[in-house]
C-alpha cells in the first residue's frame, strides 16, 4: 500500500493510493493515519479494505507528512563509503547515530526555509525506514519484521552549524523545515529488497546525487538491529539511513550550498518524488 495524508497543516486527512493510481479517502475508516495504524494489526486491517469502495479524493491539495505522531527521528551518518570519502572522513566501524528533532518534519513538497544567518545549508536524499512494531535488542535476522514501510526523506543540513559550531551534529540537522518526508509511506510488502533502491537529487535541474541503497555500509536490517540496542524503537519512529555522494559540501573545487529561490527535486525508485523551493528566513512561512 501507498499511504499518505493531505490537506492544510494541522488538518491533514488520511488516504491511500490504489493500484490504478487513484487516491482514496480513509477518513471514514481511521480518522487519521497514526502509529497504531502502522502496527501489523493496523496495516492488516487496512489491507482488508476494498479500495474501490472508498471515496475518491478529487483534489488533494497540499501533501502532508504521511503519518502523524512520529516519536523519534533517528539518523545515520556516513553510511555510504563514497559519501564519507567526499566528506574526507573515515568509513565508520559502527553506525554513526544522531537525532533530528521531529519539529523539523514537513510534507514532501513544502517550502524549505533557511535558518537565520545560514551560509552552508545542504541537501541529502535518504531512504527512510518507518517502524511498525516495538523493537528492543532485536537481531539482524528478524529486524525487517519490525518495519512498517519506507519513504523518501531529504535530510537537510546546515554544515556550519553541524561541523563548525562545536558539540554534536544535531544543531545543524534540526532546523525548522529540514526534514521533508514522503510523499507516501510505502508498506514493506511492496519493497521486497530495501537494498535495491535507486536514489537521486537535483538542484535547479542539475543532477547532484545518484546512488543506490546497495552501496550502504550498513544495510537496513543491520541498522534497525543496531539502533534497537541503544533505544527502544516504537511504531511510528523513523530511521533515515544515510546519503550517497553528491552533497553540496563535497562539490569540487568549491562547495555549493542552497540559496533562496533554489528548487530541489529528489526521489527513490518506487517510493515517489519530492519537490521543495528554498526561501530565506521568514517567520510567516513557519506559521509564526
Amino acid at each position: 500500500m501507498k499511504l499518505m495524508r493531505h490537506g492544510p497543516p494541522g488538518q491533514e486527512r488520511p488516504a491511500l493510493l490504489d493500484a490504478e493510481g487513484v487516491l482514496r479517502d480513509l477518513t471514514g475508516v481511521i480518522g487519521d493515519l497514526r502509529a497504531e495504524q502502522l502496527t501489523p494489526a493496523g496495516l492488516a486491517a487496512l489491507r482488508r479494505l476494498d479500495p474501490a469502495q472508498l471515496p475518491r479524493v478529487a483534489q488533494p491539495g497540499r501533501i502532508g507528512l504521511p503519518w502523524a505522531g512520529c516519536g523519534k527521528f533517528v539518523a545515520i551518518g556516513l553510511n555510504y563509503a563514497d559519501h564519507a570519502a567526499e566528506a574526507s572522513l573515515p568509513v565508520p566501524l559502527e553506525p554513526v547515530i544522531f537525532m533530528k528533532a521531529t519539529s523539523c518534519m514537513v510534507g514532501a513538497h513544502d517550502d524549505v526555509v533557511l535558518p537565520q544567518g545560514s551560509r552552508k545549508s545542504d541537501w541529502e536524499v535518504e531512504l527512510g525506514v518507518v517502524i511498525g512494531s516495538r523493537a528492543r535488542y532485536v537481531d539482524e535476522a528478524s529486524a525487517l519484521q519490525h518495519v512498517a514501510g519506507y519513504c523518501v526523506v531529504n535530510d537537510l543540513s546546515e554544515r556550519e552549524y553541524q561541523l563548525e559550531r562545536g558539540g554534536t551534529w544535531d544543531k545543524g540537522k534540526s532546523c525548522d523545515t529540514f526534514g521533508p518526508v514522503g510523499p507516501w509511506l510505502v508498506t514493506a510488502d511492496e519493497v521486497p529488497d530495501p537494498q535495491a533502491l535507486d536514489l537521486w537529487l537535483d538542484v535547479n535541474g542539475r543532477r547532484f546525487q545518484t546512488g543506490s541503497t546497495r552501496t550502504m555500509v550498513f544495510g537496513v536490517a543491520a541498522l534497525v538491529a543496531y539502533v534497537s540496542r541503544f533505544m527502544t524503537l516504537n511504531p511510528g519512529d523513523l530511521i533515515i539511513t544515510g546519503t550517497p555522494p553528491g552533497v553540496g559540501l563535497g562539490v569540487k573545487p568549491q562547495p555549493v550550498f542552497l540559496q533562496p529561490g533554489d528548487l530541489m527535486q529528489l526521489g527513490i525508485s518506487g517510493l515517489g518524488e519530492q519537490r521543495q523551493r528554498v526561501h530565506a528566513w521568514d517567520a510567516a512561512r513557519l506559521g509564526d
